[in-house]
């Protein structure tokens, strides 16, 4: 028997399995839309099938990590430091290392300095 699903001939069979019907039962499934920019999408793509994946496992993989890890299964962090974060590492750097930095060893000593 064939279908016409989506301008396409199917097997029956195919059909099935894209609605999510199985000899088992059921397979209860859904749609998931996404919008990305097409760059990502296709360097992501490219990389997945280098693994051997599809987009679909790969998003699964994602999603079942994600409920597996009741969270983002990846630390977000935003390792990037401003400009102004990055002079003042800059300029911390030098003073650590400079021969001429005058150094205190008490907060006493500190407070002294600078009131002169």
């Amino acid at each position: 028997m064939f279908v016409v699903f989506n301008y396409n001939v199917l097997k029956l069979h195919e059909l099935d399995y894209i609605i999510g019907t199985t000899e088992r039962g059921m397979n209860m499934t859904t749609n998931l839309n996404i919008r990305t920019d097409k760059e990502v999408k296709e360097k992501s793509d490219k990389i997945f099938n280098e693994l051997g994946l599809t987009m679909t496992s790969a998003i699964n993989m994602f999603l079942r990590a994600t409920i597996r890890e009741n969270g983002i299964p990846f630390k977000l962090t935003l390792d990037v430091p401003n400009d102004t974060t990055r002079e003042a590492i800059i300029e911390g750097r030098k003073i650590a290392t400079s021969k001429n930095a005058r150094g205190y060893t008490s907060m006493k000593e500190l407070k002294e300095a600078l009131e002169k």
